[in-house]
């Protein structure tokens, strides 16, 4: 049985100068926060360059070079650029609520970027031409001083909080207002899913993982995540097909028991479910060979 271990608190310290933390993370200079972690500042991410699985929260899907997402305060996540995924090119921005005064964005001029602050709890993916200029802001302020660096944010926070390119993520229900025990226990099954989503898991093994019974067990999941356990594993592997899809050379019925479906009209059925394409059509969209 794996080891019990609580997402960890990443603390965030913001450079001399600054009210808030800029980072730009490239192979030379990886993110190597693949662990499940949270931390009390909002955190804006643009991939600038690579791919693989997005896990917030309840939340998981697949992404790929030119994603912007807003994780908002204690929503845990697992690292995106590292040795786990095809990123190489990634810049981060945190900074806690308050980073510029208590009462800051309470002034009418600032009422739609606390909104913004408020909708992130849930996580934001942005898209269209917002994502392609905030990502080429954030890119420049890298080599900004620090007056360039606050004023180019604000104008950015201003975009991404009037912007109607964007899509809630629904992870916030694992936001860090339940209890401790909870988070530790989500954080197992978390963990035995990444580990061992090829193989059969039973809802049996899952729960004595956590030393509960199997109809406690189910009703302790579809409470924290909003969704059943089996649906999570589907959607999971789902996610690892379309991973598969955009970069192997594999056929799809090879696909399909690569990412832990031992049948192929199940897969079919759920990846339609839960993407909105059959798995060729996918593979098509991304303008990519069918094998």
């Amino acid at each position: 049985m794996n080891q019990k271990v609580k997402p960890q608190l990443e603390k965030i310290i913001p450079g001399f100068g600054s009210s808030f933390t800029l980072r730009k993370f490239e192979s030379t200079n990886p993110n190597d926060e693949a662990y499940w972690h949270f931390h009390p500042e909002l955190e804006i991410v643009y991939i600038e360059d690579g791919s693989g699985k997005r896990h917030i929260g309840s939340h998981i899907s697949y992404y790929k070079k030119g994603d912007l997402i807003m994780i908002g305060p204690n929503l845990p996540h697992f690292g995106f650029t590292d040795r786990l995924a095809k990123s190489q090119n990634e810049i981060v921005i945190q900074m806690k609520q308050d980073f510029l005064g208590k009462t800051f964005f309470d002034i009418p001029e600032m009422v739609h970027v606390k909104r913004l602050f408020e909708r992130s709890q849930s996580g934001i993916r942005f898209h269209g031409n917002t994502k392609r200029w905030v990502g080429e802001r954030m890119n420049d302020m890298v080599h900004m001083n620090h007056v360039e660096r606050l004023t180019t944010f604000l104008t950015i926070l201003n975009d991404l909080a009037t912007t109607e390119e964007y899509t809630n993520l629904n992870a916030g229900s694992l936001g860090f207002n339940i209890q401790p025990q909870d988070n530790e226990r989500i954080r197992l099954i978390y963990r035995y899913v990444r580990e061992n989503f090829q193989d059969e898991i039973s809802i049996a093994e899952v729960a004595q993982l956590i030393s509960m019974t199997e109809p406690a067990f189910c009703r302790y999941f579809k409470k924290v995540t909003k969704k059943t356990f089996i649906s999570f594993l589907n959607e999971f592997r789902v996610v690892h097909a379309c991973k598969l899809l955009a970069e192997e050379h594999m056929s799809v019925s090879d696909i399909c028991f690569a990412a832990g479906f031992n049948n192929f009209s199940h897969f079919a059925k759920n990846f339609k479910k839960i993407t909105g394409h059959t798995p060729s059509g996918y593979r098509q969209q991304l303008g990519l060979l069918v094998y």
